[in-house]
């Protein structure tokens, strides 16, 4: 490992994961890096998992504050969940065991705009950072740290944390140096300046992290894949969502509103995204750009393809077959993929200027385009916002997509109203689901409602829900937004009671 790990002195610093974990202590507040299950560290987790389990043998408590980019793997979340060894999580998880214990209360949960955690972090609002954990591709002579395969919040752990324990992982490719850019130029108000970024392809910071090594306590040697999942092929469903949305981005070019080049695309990570991106490969488009969170399979095959220029994120989110891809081609895809921090890419400011075209998954929309993203029956928590809100609030065009239907039927994706709203009516364009497109630019709410009943709502659930605004239109307490809120929500309670949505 001396290939990479070239600073002597942080050479002198190489430890086991069992020794790193026991510098973290109960009551710590932890940062660690990971971005949707990519860059985040395999050894030092699972050691301080088996830790965790050990003390709690022994009738002792030891839990800690775990922050990080985002969702993360089972070595990391998982681990800990398992071994009640978590008091608080943030920003966004996305495993089975953390999800359970979230919802059964015995974990807590704060689910916030990931562009938010960074300057959160550094007003110090979630007290002081005692470790950061951080997997790095390598250590270069002057210390200086080449990034993994996601950046998130490395940047602010590493400045904000009193001691840093490093893990150097050999699987994440020497070629990945170069691929980043770091930007340190960020303040807190009322110091801010201008973020001098007006394209997705400028490099405006340098391509390594930052950290003195005397601050670095611990470089535990690694050689372990990011954990992702195969993404499924885009079913049938997937298919009619992305074709809609297809023809709507034929008719905004039509019209004069948007150019054949579109504008910087961002997408959540799914199947029914990477059908979208799929059809714009078909569809002819070229000389793409996207500004986003995350490159999937199917963005990592528009840059092959040529559909897309270049692509800038904060992390990689791959299937096995998609890891094999890059790793084959990482020359190739270096020179068209920018790697950034997570309060780069999430900014709002930058967002807005660049024109997103902002592509995210929801559970529920309402009548009057409420989108739910993160709860289901407004109480059970499944991922968290993530970076949808970053950029549907200041996206040139926000569109949520979901099937109209969910657990074979049971389930309707437009209600009434929202269990839980994440995304409000006024940040949400464009509807999508399997069903039709609604459009809803400058329509009001009577308007907004009628368009998505008849375009968006699965033909077992339309009538109920023509019922329902019919009967609110008539006898509602207001007529600008008609709602029967002694049932408003029964939709929910139904399926709470019975299993299904339907009556």
């Amino acid at each position: 490992m001396n290939d990479r790990i070239r600073h002597p002195g942080l050479r002198a610093k190489r430890m086991s994961a069992d020794d790193a974990a026991a510098l973290i202590r109960p009551g710590m507040t932890v940062a660690m890096s990971g971005f949707t299950g990519a860059g985040y560290p395999k050894a030092v987790p699972q050691a301080l998992a088996a830790r965790m389990e050990r003390a709690h043998g022994n009738g002792e408590t030891f839990r800690i504050n775990v922050l990080t980019g985002a969702s993360t793997a089972p070595e990391l979340d998982g681990a800990l969940a398992r071994a009640e060894g978590v008091e608080l999580r943030l920003p966004y998880q996305s495993d089975p065991a953390m999800r359970e214990r979230i919802n059964a209360g015995t974990l807590d949960y704060l689910d916030i705009h990931l562009s938010h955690v960074a300057q959160h972090t550094w007003y110090g609002f979630f007290g002081e950072i005692d470790v950061a954990v951080v997997e790095v591709a390598g250590i270069r002579e002057d210390g200086s740290l080449i990034p993994s395969s996601s950046v998130g919040n490395n940047k602010t752990w590493l400045d904000q944390a009193q001691r840093v324990v490093l893990e150097v992982n050999r699987w994440q490719p020497a070629a990945l140096e170069g691929m980043h850019d770091i930007y340190y130029g960020t303040a807190l108000p009322p110091h801010r300046k201008p973020i001098p970024l007006v394209a997705p392809d400028d490099r405006i910071g340098e391509p390594y992290l930052r950290c003195g090594p005397d601050k670095v306590v611990a470089v535990v040697e690694t050689d372990a894949p990011d954990r992702n999942s195969p993404f499924n092929p885009p079913d049938a469903v997937s298919q009619q969502i992305a074709a809609h949305l297809l023809d709507f981005f034929a008719h905004e070019i039509q019209r004069g509103r948007l150019t054949p080049q579109l504008l910087p695309l961002q997408s959540g990570v799914g199947n029914i995204t990477n059908a979208v991106l799929a059809g714009l490969a078909s569809s002819g488009y070229r000389d793409l750009t996207a500004f986003t969170e995350v490159i999937q399979d199917g963005m990592l095959d528009l840059l092959k393809r040529g559909v897309v220029r270049v692509a800038s994120a904060t992390s990689f989110s791959l299937s096995p077959a998609g890891i094999d891809e890059f790793l084959a081609h990482v020359d190739s895809y270096r020179e068209r993929i920018v790697l950034r921090t997570q309060e780069i890419s999430n900014h709002p400011e930058l967002v807005r200027r660049l024109g997103c075209i902002a592509m995210n998954g929801m559970i529920e929309v309402d009548l009057y385009g409420n989108v739910n993203s993160t709860h289901v029956a407004g109480s059970k928590i499944m991922n968290g916002i993530g970076g949808s809100g970053d950029f549907a609030r200041n996206a040139y065009l926000s569109v949520f997509m979901s099937p109209s239907t969910a657990k074979g039927g049971a389930i309707s994706g437009i209600v009434p109203m929202a269990s839980h709203v994440d995304h409000t009516e006024h940040d949400v364009m464009v509807v999508v689901t399997e069903q039709g497109l609604a459009d809803l630019r400058g329509l009001a709410p009577k308007q907004r409602a009628q368009r998505i009943i008849d375009r968006c709502t699965h033909p077992d659930y339309r009538p109920m829900l023509q019922d329902y605004f019919d009967r609110a239109c008539r006898d509602s307490y207001g007529k600008h937004t008609p709602h029967l809120l002694d049932e408003a929500l029964s939709w929910h309670q139904r399926f709470v009671e019975t299993g299904t949505m339907r009556q």
